[in-house]
């Protein structure tokens, strides 16, 4: 959740708890990687922390049969809610996965209490089974993160440190290169598709950041775009026309008021806003097809409130958004379950995969025209998932 993302977890303790084979398939198996969370609980309204250990990676294959995905390994690896859902990524090749620890867990008297982390877990991907094969420091609180489409240079937005991190990945190496300064926190980075700019989404600022982006060189040259309130997710469009932003509103949490999805127009100079769309209330993960024709918003719809709230609703919901050009109107709006967080759309865009985090499950949608259908079909996880992130395009 946005508000309480200021906790990590640095257990340092990596195990391979579990393998479901994955038979051999036409093709190599495309991939997600989930980041649970076994540690927080939602209690009517309030986050209650348990003990650390309890935390699970999970690498799922979603191509070979995409109603029917496979967990291939489970990994041991800290991970926290107090984070944004995309803490983490897979290069474009497959071949790593990243997954940012945004919290640490320590003893605080007879309970626990989180702190910020700086933990970055690099997973090999093509081992057999995939597992952790370097930690690396970065800044406090890692939390957004963004692959380039050349699968070279990263981004990880550090909420508590105000700064983003800049890695250079080489092969199965990445390295920490750079530390750009924004002077205020930042939730969430993305890549645009020619990988020369990015943007930054500063989350209690209610702007995002534009960054220049040459080679290796990332610079921040104080150029910002006013969006609404809470900025917490943002994706930008295949054609790197526009980019999306979710705006979180009451920093983070329900509070029974609409919010609203910001649209940037990336061609402009300078690049901003055209249009906002009034959303259900706190949308929290946003992702765009790679077809670029929809883009989708986990709407928590009073899922993290008191049962006695009057906004307080069991499931959550998800946005379906049509792109059209420039024009970005509704489409509809489909039940899921309890705390919509990440959502991960397939390679082709015709499935979409939400994680419910109350649920311990992820919902399978499929994509009809323009519209979001439930398939009834689900996969069972082994931790409450806090993220989910597909491989970068």
């Amino acid at each position: 959740m946005n508000k309480f993302r200021t906790i990590g977890v640095s257990l340092g303790l990596i195990a391979v708890v579990g393998c479901a084979g994955v038979g051999p398939s036409p093709g190599k198996p495309e991939l997600m990687i989930v980041g649970g969370d076994g540690k927080v609980t939602v209690d009517n309204g309030n986050f209650v922390l348990g003990p650390p250990g309890n935390d699970v990676v999970s690498i799922v294959d979603i191509g070979t049969d995409p109603l029917a995905p496979k967990i291939i390994a489970n990994l041991r690896l800290m991970n926290s809610i107090f984070g944004p859902p995309t803490n983490l990524a897979i290069t474009p090749d497959q071949s790593l996965a990243l997954l940012a620890n945004s919290m640490d867990w320590q003893k605080d008297g007879a309970g626990w209490k989180s702190v910020p982390d700086t933990k970055l877990y690099v997973i090999d991907l093509e081992a057999t089974p995939p597992a952790l094969i370097d930690t690396i420091a970065v800044g406090k609180q890692p939390s957004g993160m963004a692959i380039n489409h050349a699968g070279n240079l990263a981004l990880l937005a550090n909420r508590a440190d105000n700064s983003i991190s800049v890695l250079r990945i080489s092969g199965k190496k990445v390295q920490l290169i750079d530390t750009v300064q924004i002077g205020e926190q930042v939730a969430h980075v993305a890549f645009t598709p020619d990988g020369k700019r990015a943007l930054a989404a500063k989350f209690p600022g209610n702007k995002v950041a534009v960054l220049e982006v040459n080679g290796e060189k990332v610079t921040y040259n104080k150029q910002d775009v006013a969006v609404g309130l809470w900025p917490y997710n943002l994706d930008i469009t295949p054609d790197g026309k526009l980019a999306l932003t979710a705006d979180n509103g009451a920093s983070g949490r329900s509070d029974g008021s609409v919010d609203t999805v910001s649209i940037i127009d990336l061609e402009a100079t300078p690049p901003r806003v055209i249009d906002k769309i009034v959303v259900n209330e706190a949308p929290e993960g946003l992702v765009i097809s790679p077809t670029g024709k929809l883009a989708v918003a986990m709407l928590l719809n009073g899922n993290d409130a008191p049962r006695n709230a009057s906004f307080y609703n069991r499931n959550g919901k998800v946005l379906a958004l049509r792109i059209d050009g420039k024009k970005v109107t509704r489409s509809n709006e489909i039940e899921v379950r309890g705390l919509p967080e990440g959502a991960v759309f397939s390679s082709d865009g015709r499935y979409l995969y939400v994680g419910n985090y109350i649920d311990r499950d992820i919902t399978i949608l499929r994509v009809e025209g323009d519209e979001l259908v439930n398939t009834g079909k689900s996969l069972e996880l082994p931790s409450q998932p806090a993220s989910m992130r597909g491989r970068a395009r």
